[in-house]
């Protein structure tokens, strides 16, 4: 039997969630809130797909209702306070973070190179000096404005021309930033005119990046296995979060971490990583708001597929890439959650030149029944989520419910 103190998998659902902003948070309005709202998130994933509206967008409106897109496009494109860059994906992050991205930068040097070499088009690596060149005297830069004459374009997604390509490379790699987007096309320019001067220190040690990264990773996750953390910002190796994990766990240190065991939603139960202070949280986490949430499918709360699988039992997978046919529910489904359980799973998507959403299919999770007053609650945060992606109306397919 073991002597490590236990949390149940309610507490567990209730911590996790508040801390990734689905509890009651107090922002502050406006700008300032959205912004405070990333710093404790850590990050929002961005992605072009607009079935009802894009996923950055989701994710903070589903957390903070009086969100805008304008609010998120001031802070990155006139304040400076977020930028673009990568984590898991491509990503919204505080700008006051950005002196740990150096860690990245230097990374992917050399395995982009490696990688790059053998899945893009030759001669973009000679193409370096060039785009810096052409930014630097000429401005921010589309990569479409910089087309290559003798590249024969397949019409694929990631069929890059040489100089695109150089210009991802430059930006994964810290020498160019993204300035604006416009029509969700990326717009480069040099680091120092989009980063502010400020976040230009001098490069950390590596070792204060990985304290940073690990802990940072643990505080918004509450509980986590090494290899969690290190999934969260995806910005150092399995190793590195299980040696900190080791050098602060059960010793004396400026960071203290003890074991706990976390049930999962099965009722077995795994050995996870915590805080002392986390044992405090079972009692003091209030529940969570249960009015019912439609959540998009990159948001932060699941992303990592594993942990919530384990977590709320709910099995969740992207199908955009699986072929129609074989597809086990839809394109883009989105997950909808009550309080701090996930009931199901949606088919949705917005009609602008109608000005309707449609919900062409619902399916509950294994237990779930949709009565009328759990329906009455989905319809309402519909009518919402309609209006937010610029709709007046909402229309249930035939028979739904």
């Amino acid at each position: 039997m073991s002597t490590l103190p236990r949390i149940d998998n309610a507490a567990a659902r209730r911590i996790f969630l508040t801390r990734h902003g689905l509890g009651k948070w107090d922002l502050p309005s406006g700008n300032a809130g959205t912004l405070e709202l990333i710093r404790r998130l850590g990050f929002v994933q961005v992605d072009s797909i607009a079935t009802v509206e894009r996923a950055h967008h989701m994710i903070l409106w589903s957390r903070r209702r009086s969100y805008r897109p304008s609010q998120l496009a001031t802070l990155l494109e006139r304040d400076r306070t977020l930028f673009e860059h990568w984590t898991h994906d491509a990503s919204v992050i505080p700008t006051e973070f950005y002196r740990y991205w150096k860690l990245r930068f230097r990374r992917d040097r050399e395995k982009l190179l490696a990688r790059w070499r053998n899945w893009r088009r030759e001669g973009f690596e000679e193409r370096f000096d060039t785009m810096l060149e052409r930014i630097r005297e000429n401005g921010a830069t589309f990569s479409r404005d910089t087309r290559d004459a003798d590249h024969q374009a397949s019409g694929e997604m990631w069929d890059w021309h040489p100089s695109k390509t150089a210009m991802e490379f430059l930006w994964r790699t810290g020498e160019l930033a993204i300035c604006h987007r416009r029509n969700f096309q990326k717009c480069f320019d040099l680091t120092e005119r989009v980063i502010p001067e400020e976040h230009h220190a001098p490069d950390l040690p590596d070792a204060e990046i990985i304290d940073w990264a690990c802990s940072a990773a643990l505080d918004r996750l509450g509980f986590a296995t090494p290899g969690e953390i290190a999934r969260f910002w995806d910005l150092i190796s399995p190793a590195e979060a299980r040696e900190w994990c080791t050098e602060h766990l059960g010793k004396p240190s400026n960071q203290p971490l003890i074991e706990v065991e976390i049930q999962n939603a099965d009722g077995t139960y795994r050995r996870h990583i915590a805080r002392p202070d986390l044992l405090t949280e079972i009692d003091t986490t209030p529940d969570l708001p249960g009015h019912v949430r439609v959540l998009s499918p990159f948001d932060p709360a699941l992303r990592d597929r594993t942990r919530a699988e384990r977590l709320f039992g709910f099995n969740y997978r992207i199908e955009i890439f699986v072929p129609e046919a074989k597809r086990q529910y839809g394109y883009y489904v989105f997950p909808v959650m009550e309080g701090d359980r996930l009931i199901g799973r949606m088919d949705a998507k917005r009609d602008l030149s109608k000005g309707i959403l449609t919900v062409s299919a619902f399916w509950p999770e294994k237990g779930v029944k949709m009565g009328k007053g759990r329906v009455a609650k989905l319809e309402t945060e519909l009518d919402r989520l309609a209006k937010f992606a610029g709709c007046g109306e909402v229309v249930f397919a035939e028979g739904l419910f």
